[in-house]
């Protein structure tokens, strides 16, 4: 499944080409409280069909009639992008459903071949980062090299706006778990690729959108060489399979790394790791395991869920401080569990 950037480029581009008129719509700043992050992205064609989001859909509904009243031809008159603000009165932020104090500042650009939008598409399929950088005077774009995340900045001039590739799961088994991380991975717009060499593992799983691979799990992440928009999480709880992707993927620039395992079996991986294979201690400090928040799971499904938190929690910039960890949760729990737990001042 597409992350929902890609997808507003490759249906912006698929319009374009079929020669329908086309105006794409970047958040470019807010202030307070607001339904989308700066940088997301909606498409509006000559039709009134929509892809993307800049709001819970009251923004939309107003951008689209406004683009049925005046026409797309006519917003994309001139080449020259413009600049909309909601939310600016209490009425108004009111109307389009926007928190109290909330702010949105939209950049409506109509989209021609100088927007270079099928240049961009390309750069995030094959993982590239890029920096976009629209002359608000001209309608004309730079693009060059950048990085993934960074904040769009707008001036009188120019709006410079960073996308790049769709976070990247990578799990090493083909289980029951396993499915059910992948289906929540793929529901949040991840790419996701299950390694397992195991052929009767992999006989009998499959799932749209997830592509299997038989190689085995070291060969494999050499080979995908994970970057900063990837995470990695072993599943087997076999030594031989999970530790070989281990040891290549903790020296990665993987976002993160996770294996599940008991908290014994945990603390046995990280020596087998720094006696065995040498691996420095900064990279086994960042290696996540037990995988996962703690949230008492016991069902596979529990347990996908305790993970796939810990992981899109890693990708939003969240400090491992900030969490609870499978291995902390645990010990709190079995703390209380030896203690009479106290309600309203009685003991039950």
């Amino acid at each position: 499944m597409e992350d929902l950037d890609t997808l507003v480029l490759r249906t912006t581009v698929g319009w374009q080409a079929a020669g329908l008129a086309v105006v794409l719509v970047t958040v470019a700043r807010t202030w307070g409280s607001s339904p989308r992050p700066p940088g997301s992205l909606m498409a509006i064609n000559a039709r009134g069909e929509t892809v993307g989001s800049v709001s819970g859909g009251c923004i939309e509904d107003d951008l689209i009639q406004r683009i049925r009243e005046g026409g797309v031809q006519a917003a994309c008159a001139t080449e020259a992008p413009t600049v909309l603000r909601y939310g600016i009165s209490a009425d108004e932020a009111h109307r389009f459903g926007l928190p109290c104090g909330g702010t949105v500042e939209l950049v409506l650009e109509p989209v021609a071949a100088h927007s270079r939008l099928a240049e961009l598409l390309l750069a995030c399929q094959e993982r590239r980062s890029t920096e976009r950088m629209l002359d608000m005077r001209t309608g004309l774009v730079t693009l060059s090299a950048g990085r993934r995340d960074g904040v769009p900045q707008l001036d009188a001039n120019h709006l410079t706006t960073y996308l790049g590739p769709q976070a990247r799961l990578i799990v090493i088994g083909a289980g029951d778990l396993s499915r059910f991380l992948c289906q929540m991975a793929l529901s949040l717009g991840f790419e996701v690729i299950v390694c397992d060499p195991r052929e009767e593992h992999r006989a009998t799983w499959s799932l749209d959108g997830v592509t299997v691979s038989h190689d085995m799990p070291d060969d494999l992440i050499l080979r995908l060489k994970p970057d900063a928009r990837t995470a990695v999480v072993a599943l087997t709880h076999d030594p031989k399979l999970d530790d070989l992707a281990l040891i290549d993927a903790l020296q990665s620039d993987a976002f993160y790394v996770g294996a599940i395992g008991s908290r014994r079996n945990s603390e046995h991986r990280r020596e087998r790791l720094r006696t065995h294979f040498s691996l420095q201690e900064t990279a086994l400090q960042a290696l996540h395991g037990p995988a996962g928040l703690y949230i008492a799971s016991k069902t596979p499904a529990e347990i996908a869920l305790s993970i796939m938190a810990e992981v899109v929690a890693a990708k939003n910039g969240i400090q491992r401080q900030a969490l609870e960890r499978v291995a902390d949760g645990k010990s709190h729990a079995e703390v209380g569990a030896s203690e009479p737990a106290v309600l309203a001042g009685c003991a039950v």
